[in-house]
């Protein structure tokens, strides 16, 4: 552990101007507040911030992100407030503290939800201030490292897979692989440790069998670059377990097959030198086809810049050789905590663009599991890279589509798409864009996200954009059924009813916006009687108890004694308007006035009918898609219980992941109480789809 004057020294290295006395004021304060706190490992608790701090001295940051990184843990764990923190130490340094602290609550929450409340909380904090996030990641690195400590193995796993999953994709986002590499190693050992312990053995076995190969192949590659002229530092390495793992299982296999095990790096002075050094290296050896890539013309969104090739040497080995300037390789390695400027107005826009789109992706998610789903998307998948016609670049995951690239370029451009095309050629939306292409979105002014989009796209941000816009407009269809049902029911009032009794109705049922109480009444989530005893206290003292669930069917238009049946076709119910066929020898059948079957031109009397006045109870059929998901048709048959309806019949009629489609047969009043029922599934987010048939 770091001792006080050490990590004192350490900024004042490079920092002469930081104000020691208040660094040591840090120090002491953590110290006094963890008192005897211990870890796991049984070390005293604030070794742990110290060795933070000290990972944060290793980035060269400024003073305020070092007393950060002592104080992260104080308000959580010790009875410092915030308030303590800005009295002591200032407002900045509050700040910072504030964005890094779990808040205590989420402790107690179910763990999807914990992790991904503590992933918005400081997805939201770092928007303001980058640095939140490097003493976040430093955090955890550390706690990574001594994991093993801990002696529950449910909780061990379950830091290194939110480790795995959100934190090393982070870190790889702000271009801090070292970090990421660590973190994906640690987590891998602890995830997977039968696949870490034999690729161990393997490489273990490689070293003593060929041993010094790594270090005979970077001189060989130095004395080839230094006969040309160029003065180069070259070192290897042989690929960690978790990288060769990955490999592994994304080309499917086994490690004997994995030939590229060693990475080459080749650090020069200036840009003209990499790609002097690059085709030095291709005259020497022969380059594999297809695994050429220049981040240094296009860098990825992190600023990460270097070129990647690989080599066959020796006639079969595959080597992997990156070649940067040393500028770069500095970049590379910690990302944007390099080059980290203090002013927020000072920081590259284009570095943190990719923030932006988290934090869109963090308002627009409905809930802990979406966010969770949607971030994992934005952050965590290979790139490529595809143009607009006038030039500008963007970076995608792998698989994305013309609908993720509009997304990418503008949320309102992705809403409006209608078209595209791909390098001048009209494709379908659906089309996987490939490296390079030039992409043209095609809008229409009134163009709406479809459904349907969700089958294809891939990136976080379209996927949280396209949701959004469908909730929003089945609410606002939902809305306009609970509109009709409320002019109805205002209608039975015994008193008009004007803005007054509705503010005062929404106070009463704590409702923010009229277009709230819409969508209550056409969700079904107020009963007519709840609405207008909200609307009129006490108008509903005096009318009789709603009527019990039945059949009780009367058709007026039919001969008296003359027998009748209700269409399968239409499945008509009280409420709709009917017509009646009637063929020899056989009793009227009772057809909706739009069914289908009334156009197919059948030879046949027609009878004009309708309700008897006191008709309620038939059999209503729904067209319902649902997501294929744990818990969504339970949730279906929740709405229909809690809306009185009997379900004559359930068929599942189309799987198609990620949907499943059911046809429904339910025993309802009337209309109205059908249309609720519609306008409740509707409201589900297990429900992509609810129709009458």
């Amino acid at each position: 552990m770091l001792r006080q004057y050490e990590l004192v020294e350490r900024v004042l290295e490079y920092d002469p101007d930081a104000d020691a006395a208040l660094l040591n004021r840090a120090y002491v304060y953590t110290v006094q507040k963890h008192g005897s706190q211990k870890r796991a490992s049984g070390d005293p608790y604030f070794s742990h911030p110290v060795e933070v701090a000290g990972l944060m001295t290793d980035l060269k940051l400024d003073q305020a992100t070092i007393m950060t990184a002592l104080l992260h843990d104080t308000v959580e764990d010790t009875l410092a407030t915030i308030e303590d923190i800005e009295l002591n130490f200032g407002s900045e340094v509050a700040r910072l503290v504030d964005g890094v602290t779990k808040l205590s609550k989420i402790e107690q929450m179910p763990e999807n939800e914990r992790a991904a409340e503590n992933l918005r909380k400081f997805l939201l904090a770092m928007s303001e201030d980058l640095r939140v996030l490097l003493v976040k990641l430093a955090d955890r690195l550390h706690n990574m490292r001594t994991l093993h400590f801990i002696k529950n193995p449910e909780k061990r796993h379950r830091i290194a897979r939110e480790t795995m999953d959100i934190y090393a994709p982070l870190a790889e986002r702000v271009g801090m692989y070292e970090y990421m590499r660590e973190m994906q190693l640690l987590a891998f050992e602890q995830l997977e440790p039968e696949a870490y312990a034999t690729i161990n053995a393997r490489l273990e076995q490689i070293r003593s069998t060929e041993g010094g190969q790594v270090d005979a192949i970077a001189l060989k590659i130095k004395q080839a670059l230094a006969e040309s002229g160029l003065d180069v530092e070259v070192w290897g390495r042989e690929k960690h377990p978790y990288s060769i793992w990955k490999k592994m299982a994304e080309r499917h296999v086994s490690f004997e097959q994995v030939t590229d095990i060693m990475a080459f790096r080749v650090l020069t002075r200036d840009t003209d030198d990499c790609y002097r050094a690059l085709g030095v290296l291709h005259q020497t050896w022969k380059m594999v086809p297809g695994r050429f890539k220049d981040f240094i013309s296009t860098p990825k969104t992190n600023g990460y810049r270097s070129l990647h090739t690989t080599l066959i040497h020796a006639g079969s080995m595959r080597v992997e050789v990156q070649i940067r300037t040393r500028e770069m390789h500095r970049t590379n390695e910690f990302g944007l905590a390099a080059h980290w400027a203090y002013k927020q107005e000072d920081r590259p826009d284009g570095e943190v663009g990719w923030l932006r789109d988290l934090i869109e992706i963090v308002d627009a998610s409905h809930d802990a599991e979406e966010l969770l789903e949607h971030t994992k998307l934005a952050v965590y998948q290979n790139r490529i890279f595809a143009f607009t016609p006038k030039g500008a670049l963007f970076q995608l995951p792998k698989g994305s589509t013309a609908v993720d690239f509009a997304f990418a370029v503008h949320t309102d451009l992705g809403a409006q798409t209608v078209g595209a095309k791909i390098n001048g050629r009209h494709m379908p939306l659906r089309t996987p864009l490939n490296n390079g292409d030039v992409v043209e979105i095609i809008k229409g002014s009134h163009a709406q996200p479809q459904l349907s989009w969700l089958g294809f796209v891939v990136t976080g941000k379209a996927r949280a954009a396209i949701r959004r816009a469908v909730r929003l407009k089945e609410r606002g269809e939902i809305a306009e059924i609970g509109t009709k049902l409320f002019e109805e029911i205002v209608e039975r009032l015994p008193a008009k009813v004007g803005k007054k009794a509705i503010s005062a109705a929404l106070e009463r049922l704590e409702l923010d916006h009229k277009e709230d109480l819409m969508f209550a009444i056409g969700s079904a989530k107020l009963t007519d009687r709840e609405v207008m005893e909200a609307l009129v206290p006490g108008s509903t003292s005096d009318l009789p108890a709603p009527p019990e669930q039945g059949r009780a069917i009367s058709i007026k238009g039919l001969t008296a004694g003359m027998g009748f049946s209700l269409a399968d076709c239409c499945h008509p119910v009280p409420g709709d308007r009917i017509v009646g066929l009637r063929r020899k020898g056989q009793g009227v059948e009772v057809h909706a006035i739009d069914c289908l079957e009334l156009a197919n031109g059948e030879d046949v009397d027609w009878v004009d009918l309708s309700w008897g006045e006191r008709s309620h109870g038939a059999v209503g059929r729904l067209h319902v898609v649902l997501y294929n998901r744990p818990g969504t048709l339970a949730e279906m048959a929740g709405v229909f219980a809690k809306s009185n309806a009997n379900v004559m019949n359930l068929e599942l009629t189309q799987r198609d992941d990620p949907f499943h489609t059911y046809e429904v047969d339910l025993e309802v009043q009337d209309l109205a109480h059908l249309t609720r029922i519609v306008s409740s599934l509707r409201a589900s987010d297990s429900v992509a789809q609810a129709d009458r048939v």
